[in-house]
């Protein structure tokens, strides 16, 4: 491509409204350009990086076996009705009418229609296993679009599903998508951890997700200092501290004027926040509960859900909690209540605690666990920075990630609810296991800016960079500099080298810095000394800085991204 008298610009400032370094640089330079919250163009320079994001997963699928389809983006509420996801997704879903009248939505996610296009393959053992794959947009009504194109309103997803016979069969191809995966992040640069994660909307047996490691990732990847423990923080299983067997007291109720937080009553009885116990009312399926967690912990609504394998948690209101005490929001405790109470685990190994008594302005000392029936408990706070890995006992630490990937194990979730069933060999009627595979293309695309950059711009590693190579000519005005600058353009173009050539009627500086912002990994500089057929080679990451014959820069660079 040549610049001259093409569509290529970029911005001097940085962007206002863009909240992540991607985001501001891939605007910056021309890549995308927002159409509304959440919305964006991609530009010729950012389709380009896309593209080849995409080709590399497509690569890495086509070689796992899988197959290439396409759904539609348009699909009839009736789908996910069947399914029982319609009302799930309630205001993140995109709804329209057709002119009959005819309910449909912009597709959030197409397991449905997956499932509904493998009936017409399956109907006996013999026609598993198989996996289908595509390159689809998506459609969200995101509350809070953010972080560039990292949470966005349309975005473009690899989906893959694969289609067994039963779980075990369901391991091997799981197993095969998850060095897929591998394969596509480790081409592509991205620095990655794969943790366990929540199953969420999507249902099944287990969930993990490919953590791009970044400074303003949504997500917080949990890792150890000295094992290969990694985890989402929504999962991370925690090692219950235990605490020195005491003598039991009896509990006292005591005043505690204008005592309303942890934090407060801590410095009021001038004690360790880790001798206190929260007391947090939810209502879980329309039953309100009382939730015991250590002071020093934050509950994990998701550890909560599961444990009571329940569909609603949501927090109880003023008037829930009237319902079943007097006392008010920051007196509360489990001594003397008609509720169930759910105890973190952490909370069975303490003694003469502190907690509230349900009545405003006190709080009960030294209350143990016979002062209460706990109705169950389990492991239901968040991991912390420090505690111990539950895997090897070392420290843990957090990252912050952006999740690129995700895979799960669905089982027969779907199979069950869209009647996708095959005959055994005993004829037999049974569900197919199936298994779910995403990419998020852009999410890739801005975790390797995010990944790649530095104060002049963008650093694309190779095998994404819109182009390998810029050649730069100083005076376009000089023949000579132009003749060869324009020669070895045409040698890289032979050679099937993504070269881009920067002949603009524009100062030397201003070339530059366009080139450091957009990120191209080689630069080539046509200057005075073209004449002794003399150029400029620099690579975008400061490794590379020397002068090199014309005759030999194709053959360097070839070598250097072999």
């Amino acid at each position: 491509m040549k610049l001259k008298n093409n569509f290529f610009y970029t911005i001097r400032d940085d962007i206002k409204d863009e909240d992540s370094k991607s985001g501001n640089l891939l605007v910056r330079s021309g890549f995308i350009k927002k159409e509304a919250s959440g919305v964006y163009m991609f530009m010729p320079f950012g389709l380009r990086v896309k593209k080849k994001i995409e080709n590399i997963i497509r690569d890495e699928m086509d070689k796992s076996g899988a197959l290439e389809v396409l759904m539609p983006a348009l699909i009839p509420n009736d789908i996910f009705k069947k399914s029982g996801r319609y009302d799930s997704f309630g205001k993140d879903m995109f709804k329209l009418k057709d002119r009959n009248d005819r309910g449909f939505c912009l597709g959030p996610t197409h397991e449905e229609l997956f499932v509904i296009a493998a009936k017409e393959k399956i109907k006996s053992y013999r026609d598993m296993p198989f996996n289908i794959y595509q390159f689809q947009d998506k459609f969200r009504d995101e509350a809070r679009p953010r972080y560039g194109l990292i949470r966005t309103r349309e975005f473009t997803m690899k989906d893959a599903y694969s289609f067994d016979l039963n779980s075990e069969t369901a391991n091997g191809s799981y197993d095969k998508m998850v060095r897929a995966y591998m394969n596509s992040f480790d081409r592509m640069g991205i620095d990655y951890r794969i943790v366990r994660a929540d199953t969420g909307l999507m249902g099944g047996d287990l969930s993990e997700e490919f953590q791009a490691i970044t400074e303003i990732g949504e997500d917080t990847v949990v890792l150890c200092d000295k094992c290969d423990f990694s985890s989402n923080i929504e999962v991370a299983p925690v090692r219950a501290d235990t605490y020195e067997v005491e003598e039991k007291k009896e509990k006292e109720l005591v005043e505690t004027p204008n005592v309303k937080t942890i934090e407060d009553i801590v410095k009021f009885l001038d004690i360790n926040i880790t001798k206190t116990v929260k007391t947090l009312v939810y209502k879980i399926d329309g039953e309100i509960y009382f939730i015991l967690v250590n002071g020093a912990r934050e509950l994990n609504e998701a550890k909560l859900g599961k444990l009571l394998k329940a569909s609603s948690v949501e927090m109880a209101t003023d008037e829930d909690l009237k319902k079943v005490t007097d006392g008010t929001f920051g007196s509360l405790g489990p001594v003397g209540v008609d509720v169930k109470i759910i105890a973190d685990n952490e909370v069975l190994n303490m003694s003469n605690f502190v907690c509230g008594a349900n009545k405003t302005g006190y709080h009960y000392i030294n209350v143990n666990l016979s002062d209460f029936d706990v109705y169950a408990s389990g492991d239901i706070v968040n991991i912390k920075e420090g505690d111990s890995c539950p895997k090897c006992g070392g420290k843990i630490y957090f990252e912050k990630g952006i999740e690129i990937g995700n895979t799960f194990k669905l089982g027969t979730k779907y199979a069950e609810a869209l009647d996708l069933n095959y005959l055994d060999e005993n004829n037999n009627l049974k569900p197919v296991y199936m298994g779910s595979y995403g990419i998020g293309v852009a999410r890739c695309m801005a975790a390797i800016a995010e990944q790649y950059s530095d104060e002049f711009g963008l650093v694309w590693p190779v095998a994404v960079a819109p182009f390998t190579v810029s050649i730069v000519i100083i005076n376009t005005k000089d023949d000579v500099q132009n003749d060869l600058a324009n020669s070895l353009y045409d040698k890289f173009r032979e050679n099937n080298i993504d070269v881009l050539l920067d002949d603009r009627d524009e100062r030397a500086g201003v070339k530059f810095k366009d080139m450091d912002l957009i990120g191209i990994p080689y630069r080539i500089t046509v200057g005075k000394k073209a004449t002794d057929n003399i150029v400029e080679f620099k690579s975008r990451d400061g490794k590379i800085d020397e002068e090199v014959s014309a005759d030999e820069i194709i053959d360097k660079i070839k070598e250097l991204i072999k």
